[in-house]
């Protein structure tokens, strides 16, 4: 175990000076100076600003020092926001960004496994057929044109919610379930879909002719092995909960780390974009890194060993 987890670690600390590596040279390599769409600023001022910024050394001293920088999480001053350096900012909106994505995860890990084992039980039946006409349509709709169909509904014609605002917890509510829906949807298709191969096994049969009763059966000793595929789709689901955040975020007005890389774009406040790709990248790999750890553990035949797979 130590010596998987130990070369795991060796694998996402490549993976990270890729990533920072890449992600420095396209910024390099992007068009234009991140001053040049301040109207006020003269050419004068803005080589004076360039100069200030280290923008005027050579290539591979700045890849150098941003590469060292990064080690320690340090990537500098926002070009856009005086006084703010960028590891300010993200810890100013990352908690706005976690709260949403942990209740838009649990929201779809909780309705998605219940619809997936509803439609299974149900199967080929009314309650099956309902199920899989929610998760298609949640599948082919895109979170933000959920978020406007929510925020219409339920903000403007009910007037139960605000459309914008985060201010508590009832705010949340809203851009979660948008963020939320693709997930539940394709959740629910693969909970379904595992659920029926394991009651037609072998040893779900063994314990019905035991005698054991329906509800035993199902959530004691089929629910856990339909599990499996849905853990492994955890990693891709943290990806796509805080890529998908960037526009949920905008749409709702909520203050968060997406919020914030979407106006960085836009102000081309290059530092910003870097220092959050960074970051989102070290959260993708930690909590890929935290499922494969929870999927040998669920389930015991899976030995994790030092050559990284599972026997």
């Amino acid at each position: 175990m130590a010596k998987y987890i130990m070369k795991r670690i060796a694998y996402i600390l490549l993976s990270l000076y890729l990533i920072i590596t890449a992600t420095f040279f396209l910024m390099q390599a992007a068009p234009g100076s991140p001053f040049a769409s301040e109207r006020k600023m003269t050419p004068a001022l803005e080589k004076q600003m360039e100069e200030a910024y280290g923008l005027n050394d050579p290539i591979h001293e700045q890849y150098i020092d941003y590469l060292v920088n990064a080690i320690t999480f340090d990537f500098g001053p926002s070009f856009k926001y005086v006084g703010q350096d960028v590891m300010d900012i993200i810890l100013r909106s990352f908690p706005y960004s976690i709260v949403l994505g942990l209740e838009a995860i649990f929201i779809a890990l909780g309705l998605g496994v219940l619809f997936g084992v509803f439609a299974a039980l149900k199967h080929n039946r009314f309650g099956d057929y309902t199920a899989m006409v929610i998760a298609v349509l949640g599948i082919s709709v895109p979170s933000f044109i959920m978020a406007t169909i929510l925020q219409y509904i339920f903000a403007i014609q009910l007037d139960l919610f605000s459309v914008a605002r985060m201010e508590s917890f009832w705010d949340t509510i809203l851009p979660a379930l948008a963020l939320a829906t693709t997930p539940l949807a394709f959740i629910a298709r693969l909970m379904r879909s595992s659920m029926l191969d394991v009651l037609s096994s072998d040893y779900i049969k063994t314990a019905k002719s035991k005698g054991m009763s329906q509800r035993i059966v199902t959530y004691k000793h089929g629910l856990r092995n339909a599990m499996l595929p849905v853990i492994s789709y955890m990693g891709p689901l943290v990806a796509g909960i805080l890529t998908g955040s960037f526009v949920i975020e905008k749409i709702f007005g909520i203050p968060g780390l997406g919020s914030e890389f979407v106006t960085s774009i836009t102000n081309r406040d290059y530092t910003v974009i870097m220092g959050t790709t960074v970051f989102y990248s070290v959260l993708l790999l930690i909590s890929i890194l935290i499922v494969d750890l929870i999927y040998g553990i669920v389930d015991p035949r899976i030995k994790i060993n030092a050559k990284g797979g599972g026997k």
